[in-house]
């Protein structure tokens, strides 16, 4: 939640766009997230935190008075997001574009910044390369790297991990996922076993986890959206079942609720009830 909170303070960069809204005294801002759809949680929890901050600190900055205007973009939906974008652009006319829980959803509004030169704040979306598409943006959350890079050298140092199976959705988050992993994991004198990429609307894991299975190694790190259905689907398919019945074995499952299992590897993110993607290692 702390990190949600400081999407709250991305206000305060107001102060650091020159000419910021000129001499109108309106500053507005358009929130572009997935208030419906699989991601609310993360929206939500983005929304309180811009809500509690305004609430603690006022509806003001620099004597200009803030209007926030929320765009609902669904779920993961370039197009949609670029279309938003546009429309907050030119019809709206506001002076920051902001939110953007997804990559996809802010790699396509980048494009947008970057040609109407409007400042861009992403509060959650974690893929390393978002802020290298527009001059104009800035991220304040993290990036999916920081953290799973030093998971992976953390999983062969110290988790007594000398194999690896790695199993991620398809898109910009998953696929850096794995190669920060990998690349820890390996500098560190691991071994990946085996990868798969998995389709981002796939709700079936059970040939995912019976391929790692039949590998049998002795770690698997798992990256996929944090929607509570597809984290339970994967938990509870046949495969996983078997893998977690073996003796001595144990789990780890980040889920996006409180739930808790005995861990072999912390994250920074840990911390926060929620989270916009999951990792789930399970070793043997």
């Amino acid at each position: 939640m702390k990190r949600m909170l400081h999407a709250g303070a991305a206000l305060l960069a107001l102060s650091l766009v020159p000419g910021a809204a000129g001499a109108q005294d309106t500053v507005k801002i358009g929130i572009i997230n997935p208030y419906s759809g699989q991601f609310a949680d993360t929206a939500t929890q983005i929304d309180n935190g811009i809500k509690l901050y305004m609430q603690q600190h006022g509806d003001t900055v620099a004597g200009k008075k803030i209007e926030i205007i929320r765009k609902d973009v669904g779920g993961i939906a370039p197009p949609v997001a670029k279309r938003l974008a546009q429309e907050l652009v030119t019809r709206d006319k506001v002076d920051i574009l902001a939110g953007f829980a997804l990559t996809p959803n802010a790699l396509a509004a980048s494009d947008v910044s970057k040609e109407a030169k409007k400042f861009m704040v992403i509060m959650n979306a974690a893929t390393a390369i978002i802020t290298v598409k527009s001059p104009y943006s800035v991220r304040t959350s993290f990036t999916v790297p920081q953290l799973n890079q030093t998971l992976g050298t953390w999983a062969e140092k110290h988790g007594g991990i000398k194999n690896a199976y790695t199993m991620v959705t398809d898109y910009g988050p998953g696929i850096d996922a794995e190669g920060a992993f990998q690349k820890g994991f390996k500098t560190a004198g691991g071994e990946i076993v085996g990868s798969v990429r998995m389709a981002v609307a796939n709700p079936d894991f059970s040939a995912y986890v019976q391929r790692a299975k039949d590998l049998n190694p002795q770690g698997i790190f798992i990256m996929i959206p944090a929607e509570r259905s597809r984290v339970r689907s994967a938990r509870r398919s046949p495969s996983a079942a078997s893998i977690r019945r073996r003796p001595r074995s144990w789990a780890r499952w980040r889920f996006p609720t409180n739930t808790r299992s005995r861990a072999w590897a912390t994250s920074p993110r840990a911390s926060s009830p929620r989270a916009t993607t999951t990792t789930i290692c399970i070793r043997r």
